[in-house]
């Protein structure tokens, strides 16, 4: 594996719906170019199953978004099926609404620290994945700052979504250093404003995010993957704007 890029396939979920279109996706991905992807909002499908057709396609798992209730719950069936796909770094999308405030979040924090012990015996660690909510501030600090101040960052690790910080009114390179080396996989969205008007996502590259300063943020960092990621594309296919976010990469001189 030379790469270091990855297609978050929540990107594509209107493809993975079922088995038979899981395997025709996975194909279209491998087509692209992509040699990795982070599993995301995948319908039902048998792990064995799906790691077969991983082996088919030659598809390394980087990362996994994996529901809470499943972490909470099942954290054996989660680890058994990670390993069945080569997986060391399973994440959360984001918590659940009733840790949404100054006391839950620290209530989180300490869960995802037992999970994410429970995962490093099996040689993982947990990852958690912001939106732009966890920007709201308590006194001076934002909620992602105290859910990291609160967990401990041997077992609980930062994935930074550069879209959703600069939509919650931070700086994304300056929050990738703040996390330097806790952070072994980070999301990439770009944002713009549509002909609407309104703020959209955007295809890496073909928007205003500050790419050079946050490549350059993320290697200090210490990043390990790097997931693209556009949860909408609004006038492209999903397909094509994944393309075209590798490509831009690929110019920026990532691969």
């Amino acid at each position: 594996m030379s790469t270091v890029l990855a297609a978050q396939m929540y990107t594509l979920r209107k493809f993975t719906q079922n088995p038979t279109d899981i395997a025709r996706t996975l194909k279209r991905v491998r087509e692209i170019g992509y040699e990795a992807i982070q599993i995301s909002a995948f319908g039902p499908c048998d792990p064995t199953e799906l790691a077969g057709m991983l082996k088919d396609q030659g598809l390394t798992v980087c990362s996994t978004h994996t529901s809470w209730p499943r972490f909470a719950d099942e954290i054996d069936k989660v680890i058994e099926e990670h390993q069945m796909w080569g997986c060391k770094h399973p994440a959360i999308g984001g918590m659940p609404n009733e840790y949404r405030s100054a006391e839950g979040i620290v209530k989180f924090a300490q869960l995802a620290t037992e999970v994410g012990k429970k995962l490093a015996r099996a040689g993982m660690d947990f990852s958690y994945h912001n939106h732009n909510h966890e920007f709201a501030k308590v006194g001076r600090k934002t909620l992602l700052e105290l859910l990291y101040e609160n967990s401990d960052p041997k077992y609980v690790k930062a994935e930074i979504d550069t879209y959703w910080v600069q939509a919650g009114g931070g700086d994304p390179a300056a929050w990738i250093r703040k996390y330097a080396g806790r952070m072994p996989v980070l999301h990439l969205k770009d944002m713009v404003y549509g002909p609407d008007g309104k703020v959209r996502m955007a295809e890496i590259g073909e928007g205003n995010l500050n790419w050079p300063e946050i490549l350059a943020a993320a290697k200090d960092a210490g990043v390990e993957w790097y997931c693209i990621e556009q949860d909408e594309c609004y006038e492209r296919d999903p397909f094509d704007s994944l393309k075209i976010s590798l490509d831009n990469l690929h110019e920026m001189g990532l691969r």
